[in-house]
């Protein structure tokens, strides 16, 4: 699908037709998609708890699937930390609440199995306590009926005589508390012992079939229902062969169905990120509604001005001197309803995301890493880049098209790593590593030589800048009330201009056109990159000031996640030294190119046949020997330590690679550079229009397809990405004036408005934290 969203604007006689066309394509499928899914939830039954309990599926060993919800893993793990966070965890969903596991044996499995999630050092023993009235009621039971009267029917009809005495005093439990009938699984007939032949899987689908008959008889009371869960029975239709005795259920298998359980549960009271099941939405915050407010105020006013534009349009009066028609647009490149218009379609745009990742609409699934679901698209990806290559306009080494190119297939693969969960695998995790500081390395390259060959520290480039970085991360913190940190590239990468623009801006400003003169400032600006150095390594290796700073308010509502800046400190540490590779790599670049030391012609080597052979040959060498070295990794953090010193290595034999060889640098691929051009929008929208929760899961349109969810699903985030970039770029134009005194005047409205935000930000944590 991304093939076609690229196919559709290659060609740019007919980009602006295609891609239109395109897009108008998508709006139709998520009007579509919307009215289906919003129906379906109407009339089909829209409770993720019920999806939770009724069914699922097996995405790998252990791994279970709730049907069109995320299934949160409440999990024991020996660290010590991690257990008392588990811990923590379990005692505030289940504090002062009594659960009661009530049935024969398989309950009494299902009990063991839910303690253990809770406490793993429990031992295997329940304890009666009738005098107390329990919160949670868990119970089923079936086979010692059929056991002890042989499967008679007398005894099915007494089943469910005794299923209707219980039904009210289940219902009355329900009120107030949470009940939940266990359904019968299945039984491995086969090596079930001789006393127990008569427990077949048809009298247990009578059994079943006379609980759901039985039990919540009483309609009026929508409140007091029992909760039937079946999901654990159909689990164990896919397992009850590993049964040992084909009565029991295998220990996975039980521990899917108290998952199950511990989800339907806490979530409501949790609300973990990782799980949407069972979870009632928030209420929007002041913020949210004030943001949509504003969308729909221009939107209002776009449509006032077309209408009143439409009524009042007459044909253009011809030139009397001329003869010629004066073209109605030629006074300005954007019309006065322009940013009216962009701003509505960022409205609508808006409304997607919420409705993908804030509203009780589409549905959402967990990841799940195989390395099929991994390389088998990376390879199908890498193949279309190669077909769809092209020759390049110009030579020289790192141009315009080969570095889009480079953001193109880079970001390509970040989206298949995250969308496949990869990250669970310590060699693809470290191979990415290396493309996201290659992004940084890129911006300290970019920069630092528009700087040395401009010379445009002026406030106007600055504000560019800035606004086509944070816009949209900006307007998602304000409709999906996020903190601006969750969207972590954005902050980091702007951090790093605003670095480089300090580093070269401050006296005394260091030029190409000055260094020319003399030597001695091609000296200087060394000096200034080994000042930056020794910045960075003061803050790397000074932790506790590093936080402090960051920590003080305002600048800690920029960086602080979860009221932590852990998450920024480790970011720009991971990464720390790659900006400056790219300052360095772009000053020796130029100065080489200064001194026609490199040979950028078309087809020509970029040295000399034995340099350059031996420099691709250090390159493969390298490249070998990181996979090698990465794929040895036992655990992130080790890794991770010597990721800032490696990286640039890897970095510096891409770049080699790529362009020592006249052909390759002769030629680019079209497809990876068309995505490169819009990479930005395509990393930031990715978080909640095409994965889910907040990147941890994945959005479904199309239930029960996963690979026509992923091509429709792909077709609109690409476009939404694509149209998101032009819209920052026309509203650029208009917030950002060429003119000093009215950018001025925006810079301080920009000001008092995000003193505002923040003001009311704290007020909003002051309220909470009285009400706790």
């Amino acid at each position: 699908m991304a093939v076609l969203a690229y196919s559709l604007g290659k060609r740019e006689i007919n980009q602006y037709f295609c891609i239109k066309n395109a897009k108008l394509l998508s709006l139709v499928a998520v009007i579509l998609l919307t009215v289906f899914h919003t129906v379906s939830r109407y009339y089909g039954g829209g409770d993720t708890c019920e999806w939770l309990l009724s069914s699922g599926r097996f995405l790998g060993e252990n791994v279970w699937q709730p049907y069109g919800c995320m299934m949160h893993k409440y999990k024991s793990i020996p660290k010590l930390h991690n257990y008392q966070i588990v811990c923590h965890e379990a005692k505030t969903c289940l504090a002062e609440k009594r659960v009661a596991f009530i049935g024969d044996s398989r309950i009494r499995q299902l009990f063991y199995s839910y303690i253990q999630i809770i406490d793993p050092t429990q031992k295997e023993n329940g304890r009666k306590d009738p005098s107390v009235k329990p919160d949670v009621v868990i119970i089923g039971a079936a086979t010692w009926s059929i056991k002890l009267r042989s499967g008679s029917s007398e005894a099915l009809q007494q089943y469910r005589a005794n299923l209707t005495a219980i039904s009210l005093p289940l219902e009355q439990l329900a009120e107030d508390g949470e009940v939940y009938w266990v359904l019968q699984d299945p039984v491995h007939e086969e090596v079930l012992s001789g006393n127990r032949k008569m427990i077949t899987n048809e009298q247990l689908d009578l059994y079943n079939e006379a609980a759901l008959g039985t039990l919540n008889s009483n309609k009026k009371n929508a409140k007091a229902r029992v909760r039937f869960l079946g999901a654990s029975r159909q689990a164990a239709m896919e397992t009850i062969a590993q049964s040992a005795d084909g009565l029991h259920l295998p220990e996975n298998t039980r521990n899917v169905g108290a998952m199950i359980l511990m989800n339907a549960v806490c979530n409501k009271v949790l609300r973990p990120i990782h799980g949407s099941c069972c979870q009632a939405l928030p209420a929007p915050s002041l913020l949210q509604k004030l943001t949509a407010c504003v969308f729909l105020g221009s939107t209002l006013v776009f449509l006032f001005k077309h209408i009143n534009r439409h009524w009042k349009s007459r044909p253009t009066p011809p030139d009397v001197e001329s003869g010629e028609e004066k073209p109605a647009t030629a006074a300005s490149p954007l019309s006065h309803k322009a940013p009216f218009q962009a701003m509505c379609k960022m409205g609508l745009i808006m409304a997607y995301f919420y409705l993908c990742d804030r509203a009780d609409v589409f549905m959402k699934e967990q990841k799940f890493y195989t390395h099929s679901t991994f390389f088998i698209p990376l390879v199908y990806m890498f193949v279309l880049g190669i077909f769809y290559s092209e020759n390049s306009k110009e030579t020289k080494l790192l141009n315009r098209e080969q570095t889009d190119e480079w953001k193109g297939w880079m970001q390509l693969v970040i989206l298949i790593y995250h969308i496949s969960g990869a990250s669970a695998f310590i060699p693809v995790y470290m191979h990415v590593r290396v493309l996201v500081a290659a992004y940084l390395f890129q911006t300290g390259y970019g920069h630092f030589s528009f700087f040395w060959l401009k010379g445009d520290f002026g406030l106007y480039r600055v504000c560019q800048v800035l606004f086509r970085l944070n816009f949209l991360v900006i307007v998602l913190c304000l409709v999906m009330d996020r903190p601006y940190q969750f969207y972590y590239f954005v902050p980091l990468v702007t951090f790093w201009f605003v670095i480089i623009y300090a580093t070269m801006a401050m006296w005394p400003q260091i030029l190409q056109k000055k260094a020319n003169g003399s030597g001695m400032w091609h000296i200087g600006i060394l000096v200034k990159l080994l000042g930056l150095l020794l910045f960075i390594c003061f803050f790397a290796y000074s932790q506790g000031l590093f936080e402090n700073i960051f920590s003080v308010w305002p600048v800690s509502k920029l960086f602080e996640l979860n009221g932590s800046i852990h998450e920024w400190w480790f970011r720009w540490k991971l990464d720390r030294f790659a900006i400056i590779h790219g300052m360095l790599f772009a000053f020796v670049y130029l100065l080489l190119q200064k001194y026609q030391v490199l040979s950028e012609g078309k087809g020509e080597s970029l040295f000399s046949t034995r340099i350059s052979n031996i420099l691709l040959l250090i390159s493969v060498v390298s490249f070998m020997t990181y996979s090698i070295w990465a794929s040895s990794c036992k655990n992130k953090t080790e890794c991770n330590e010597m990721h800032p010193y490696i990286s640039g290595l890897q970095i510096l034999a891409f770049i080699l690679i790529r362009n020592i060889p006249g052909y390759a640098r002769s030629l680019y691929s079209s497809f990876f550079a068309w995505f490169g051009k819009i990479s930005l929008e395509l990393f930031i929208c990715q978080y909640h229009i095409w994965l889910a929760a907040d990147t941890k899961g994945i959005l479904v349109l199309i239930p029960g397809n996963p690979s026509l969810n992923i091509i429709i699903s792909t077709f609109i985030f690409v476009c939404v990405a694509h149209e998101i970039s032009l819209i920052t770029n026309d509203l650029a134009q208009v917030a950002i004036p060429k003119d000093g005194a009215a950018l001025l005047k925006r810079l301080l409205a920009a000001g008092v408005f995000t003193l505002g935000l923040l003001l009311m930000s704290k007020s909003a944590e002051g309220n909470q934290g009285e009400g706790h």
